[in-house]
Order: C-alpha cells, then sequence, then structure tokens
C-alpha cells in the first residue's frame, strides 16, 4: 500500500466512541494531559494519589475509582527517594492500599532530559520494558533546557510524549507549575507556551483560594468537574489528600454513563440481590472495575452485601434515587455524595 489509508465522508463514526476512564472522571483512558498548579499546591502529591490509585486499583482521593488498575512508571526530579517514599506511604494508607505491593517502577536516575535523544530512546525502552498504564513525570521544568514559551521548542517534547502514548497505549501525566494570574482558566494560567494547555486530553489544575485548595478538571471529549475542594489531610509525616466537598460537572453536553452508573443500574433494575458476576454481565463491565466500585459502594454505606455474597443498594440511601434514575433511561450521572465535614465518616 502506498501512502496513508483513507476513508470516505459516509464511512466515518456517526457517533463518538464512549468516553474510556483511566480513573472514573478524573482522567481519561491513555490520555496525556496536564496535573498544573502554583507552586506549593500540592501538584505532586495529588499526581502520586493517581499513582496509587492506577498501580493498587484503589479510588483516588477515595472517591474515584481507577476503571483499569495496572502499573506506573514514575520520575519524580526534584524530590529525594525517601521523600517519595514517605509521600507514597502516606497515600497508600490513606486509600487502605498495600505500600509494599505498590504496582509502581520509579525512575533511578538523577536527570532525564526530554530534549536529549538519547534520554528520549531510554524512556521509549523503559516504557517498551514496564508496560504502564500511566506515566508520570514531574515536574516539565526539570525535564529539559528549553524555551517553554516558544512552541518550536516544546511542540517536539510534547510530540515525542504523545507518541510513547499511542506508540505504548499508555496515559502521560506532566506536573506542570502555572503563574500566578488572574486567568479566566485555570489552563490559561500554566506556564510557557499556550501549546501545554492545548495538548491536555485530561488537565488537573490546583490554586488556592484564601485557605482551601481546589481542584478543576478539563476534558477534550468529556465534560469537567468545577472547584472541587480538597485538603491535606496529615497522618503523622505522611501527608495525603481528601475531599471536602462533592465535585460538579460543567454544563454542556451529557456525560457518558460511567461504570459506577451502570452498576447502581443493573442492582436497580434487578429487584433482589446479584453476585458479583451478575453485576459484571449486566453492567458489561470488567470484572476487576466492578470490584473496585464496589467495595467503594459498600464502604460509603451506598450498597450492602449479603451473607450469601449478594449485593443490593441501601434502602432510603441517596443513591437508592440515583440508580433509579439511571434505570428509568437517564443517561446523566447523579452527583457523587460525599459525608459532610466533620462528621463521623469525612
Amino acid at each position: 500500500m502506498n501512502g496513508f489509508p483513507t476513508r470516505a465522508p459516509v464511512e466515518l463514526e456517526e457517533r463518538p466512541r464512549e468516553q474510556q476512564w483511566l480513573v472514573d472522571t478524573l482522567w481519561g483512558e491513555q490520555a496525556v494531559g496536564i496535573v498544573g498548579g502554583e507552586p506549593k499546591c500540592g501538584k505532586s502529591i495529588l499526581a502520586l494519589d493517581l499513582a496509587v490509585a492506577v498501580a493498587a486499583g484503589v479510588p483516588c482521593l477515595r472517591h474515584f475509582a481507577p476503571a483499569r488498575p495496572g502499573p506506573v512508571l514514575l520520575f519524580a526530579a526534584e524530590d529525594a527517594g525517601h521523600l517519595v517514599r514517605k509521600r507514597l506511604q502516606g497515600i497508600a494508607r490513606a486509600a487502605g492500599a498495600r505500600f509494599e505491593t505498590l504496582d509502581i517502577a520509579v525512575i533511578d536516575v538523577p536527570t532525564l532530559r526530554l530534549d536529549h535523544l538519547d534520554d528520549r530512546r531510554r524512556l521509549q525502552q523503559t516504557v517498551e520494558r514496564i508496560a504502564p498504564r500511566l506515566v508520570i513525570l514531574d515536574p516539565l521544568v526539570r525535564l529539559h533546557g528549553v524555551d517553554e514559551n516558544t512552541v518550536a521548542d516544546v511542540a517536539p517534547i510534547l510530540g515525542f510524549l504523545r507518541d510513547l502514548q499511542r506508540r505504548f497505549e499508555t496515559a502521560v501525566l506532566l506536573v506542570h507549575h502555572a503563574r500566578k494570574s488572574g486567568a479566566t482558566r485555570p489552563g490559561q494560567a500554566l506556564r510557557g507556551s499556550s501549546e501545554l494547555h492545548a495538548w491536555g486530553d485530561s488537565n488537573l489544575y490546583l490554586r488556592r483560594r484564601d485557605r482551601q485548595t481546589l481542584m478543576t478538571v478539563e476534558h477534550r471529549a468529556a465534560r469537567g468537574l468545577d472547584d472541587i475542594e480538597i485538603e491535606l489531610k496529615e497522618d503523622g509525616e505522611e501527608p495525603s489528600f481528601r475531599l471536602r466537598q462533592p465535585p460538579t460537572a460543567d454544563a454542556g453536553a451529557p456525560q457518558p454513563e460511567t461504570p459506577e452508573c451502570r452498576v447502581l443500574k443493573a442492582l436497580a433494575d434487578a429487584g433482589a440481590p446479584l453476585s458479583q458476576r451478575q453485576i459484571r454481565e449486566r453492567a458489561a463491565t470488567r470484572h476487576k472495575t466492578v470490584g473496585v466500585i464496589l467495595q467503594k459502594l459498600v464502604q460509603e454505606g451506598r450498597v450492602a452485601r449479603n451473607a450469601e455474597g449478594g449485593y443490593s443498594v441501601v434502602a432510603g440511601a441517596a443513591d437508592k434515587r440515583a440508580a433509579a434514575a439511571a434505570a428509568n433511561g437517564s443517561s446523566r450521572p447523579q452527583a457523587p455524595r460525599f459525608p459532610e465535614p466533620g462528621s463521623a465518616n469525612a
């Protein structure tokens, strides 16, 4: 075959493919993007929380479930090994994951330069060997020596990372600094070329307002989440983030039905407890994903498990109304339910 393959307009898809998630509503499957924010606002801790979620199959920030857990490849350019270890231990403890078995490969070199061909080749070989579900590079400013304000300098680096994503079917997360500015959209405050903002499929932005930390979520192919309040909780000397209030979806096109909605819909339709296998079949969702979702829903008191191993929606819970709405054909997911700050379950 000579040249590129082509299709006629009538052969193109009529509808976009359903959004697939690496971490439910936070990060897209095989998405490239940025965790950005002003200095000292917790960008690295948030990136490590995502790493633990994907590596251990536990919900990120104790709420956002990973769809397909797997290995994570991490390079932390600014933090010594003992600090990375301490942070991962704290996050694993908060998430109920075993630190000793975290499926995270930490690149053990003092520097990694994305503007050097030899380092690109070595990173590509490492990705091929580890086959990660997620690659985290923290922070971008320590990974090159080019002018971040010049598109011609930044574009080859971003193009290389996009090639990694496509060639090895992995997600790529860059941690990057933002300026202290009054930009209307958080992405516009990212340091350097606007190409960085445009490049991301999934972007998370942190900013401080008074004494609060706010997280904004943007996606190229799905609705985002605005102004999620998070706070840093310290367990001894091991900090981790937790949510303070429910996320709200941006106005726009209807968001694809999430795996959690499909699980709740299957339970609401059944009228009797279902086994995990039955839920998996009715929700058309992977076995491991169903297990992670059910564990989260049971811990939150939204779903109950009986002595025979059957699952059902808790009677009287707010989520029963959400499940009923889903069962009646609603394609819009209901707002997540969180304990009030200061409550026994917060």
